[in-house]
């Protein structure tokens, strides 16, 4: 399971019935609240082993640490209680992890938030014989790249500087086939994204090197 959010558990369970599953790991690509709402519930109900970069370990349990304002008084209305879950293991920059038969790279990716990663697994991996040599990986880009945009830096622990030297050194040296699933949004490419989303066009033109843009992401 990768990023479990709000309401997330019942279909989880469904899923795991339906193809008679074992999950054996919770990935999180960074701790804000809607990517991680369910990982507690979703790692104890398997057993599964909850993955966190450790700069944002401290969101499994104080998860309005890294929203705005605005959304810790919508939440704070409701009797929420945020613990970890009883096995957690922590990400590291280029660790390499093989879960139940896959492989996945672990980037790390600051400026959404400090303990922001990408998961990267070869697309062989996945099973499927469709691809062809037209996809190399799958990338889960969590918050850092969306369709035609980035994710936002102005949320607590948000650093635009270091969002884009992540998506200078992280992004822009992956092959053009690469198909990014983003934690929001449709499905991209990395050649896509380099040909068309402004902010990747801003660092190419500059060198990797930009700060003019406002980021509007999620």
């Amino acid at each position: 399971m990768i990023d479990p959010g709000k309401d997330a558990a019942a279909g989880v369970a469904e899923v795991v019935r339906e193809h008679k599953l074992k999950p054996v790991a919770v990935l999180l690509t960074h701790g804000h609240i809607d990517h991680m709402w369910s990982v507690t519930p979703v790692a104890g109900a398997y057993d599964a082993t909850a993955w966190i970069h450790p700069g944002d370990r401290h969101l499994l349990t104080d998860p309005m640490a890294g929203i705005s304002a605005e959304s810790a008084s919508m939440l704070l209305g409701g009797d929420y209680e945020f613990t970890e879950p009883d096995d957690v293991a922590e990400l590291a920059d280029g660790a390499a992890l093989e879960l139940a038969g896959l492989t996945f790279v672990v980037d790390h990716t600051p400026g959404h938030t400090a303990g922001s990663v990408t998961f990267r697994t070869p697309w062989a991996s996945t099973g499927s014989t469709s691809g062809g040599p037209d996809i190399s990986e799958v990338m889960f880009s969590g918050d850092l790249l969306f369709q035609g945009s980035i994710g936002r830096t102005d949320l607590p622990g948000g650093d635009h500087a270091a969002m884009l030297r992540s998506l200078s050194a992280k992004v822009l040296p992956l092959a053009d086939d690469v198909v990014v699933l983003p934690g929001h949004g449709e499905q991209t490419s990395i050649g896509r994204e380099r040909a068309t989303n402004p902010f990747l066009l801003d660092l190419i033109d500059t060198g990797g090197e930009t700060a003019g843009r406002v980021t509007r992401g999620l």
